[in-house]
């Protein structure tokens, strides 16, 4: 999407396995500085963790007021979690703590665990994430140990459907409101089963009309702004040559 750079711009990114929301804004930053010859304020709604990938909206300029907009919307994930193991930040990113063979569920049972967790509920967000406990990040408490009261908070989760199991993989669906940790929403549902469970996989699809079949890898944004660039650059040339031509 281009727009005049004075009115700012949504820019969607299909995020890439293993970046941090602020490495696309620091990339997006940057290559946009390259193509306008100065510096461009950028900001995301809504955080996706490194491990994740999926539909990241970003917005530049003036733009950037309307972010707080768009965090408010429904998100839609598709995810993956594996029963019978327990990690600390809830996803494969810590490695597993407690282990317990969940071969004697079945698929009616998992199914049907789903229910309890669609509606308004209270969740407790992970040890590891970025909200704040008394001014200080919950991620950084976590690191150095501290015993830290965890309160719920109200989330609506509108759909949680299974969509594939392959024990002890599980995959599914989720429509929820901001602030919903899918973390610990594969945790909470592997302790509802009685064995546990952990994050192992999970894509962002959509931001409520924003849908990720829209969005741009990063290479490919890269590229087309440095085509825009060198587009303006030549335009710039031929008027100068031709200025020069009538003198």
């Amino acid at each position: 999407m281009t727009e005049p750079a004075e009115e700012g711009r949504v820019v969607l990114i299909d995020k890439p396995l293993g970046w941090s929301s602020f490495d696309v804004v620091k990339k997006v930053r940057n290559t946009l500085r390259v193509r306008k010859g100065k510096r461009v304020k950028v900001g995301h709604a809504g955080t996706l963790d490194p491990m994740a990938t999926g539909l990241l909206i970003l917005c530049t300029g003036p733009m950037t007021k309307q972010i707080d907009r768009f965090q408010a919307q429904e998100k839609e994930y598709e995810g993956e979690l594996t029963l019978g193991q327990v990690t600390a930040s809830y996803d494969s990113e810590a490695p597993v703590q407690e282990e317990c063979d969940p071969s004697h569920l079945d698929e009616a049972t998992i199914r049907a665990a789903t229910g309890a967790f669609v509606g308004h509920i209270q969740q407790r967000p992970p040890i590891f994430s970025a909200i704040r406990v008394d001014g200080e990040r919950l991620y950084k408490l976590a690191r150095r140990g501290e015993d830290v009261e965890i309160k719920p908070r109200p989330v609506t989760i509108d759909v949680f459907e299974i969509t594939a199991i392959d024990m002890p993989r599980v995959r599914f669906r989720v429509v929820c409101s901001k602030g919903t940790y899918i973390r610990s929403l594969a945790h909470d549902f592997g302790q509802a089963l009685g064995v546990g469970a952990h994050l192992t996989g999970l894509r962002r699809t959509r931001i409520g009309d924003f849908h990720v079949d829209a969005a741009r890898t990063i290479d490919v944004f890269v590229q087309e702004e440095k085509a825009l660039h060198d587009a303006r650059r030549a335009a710039d040339d031929a008027a100068s040559n031709s200025g020069e031509e009538r003198l």
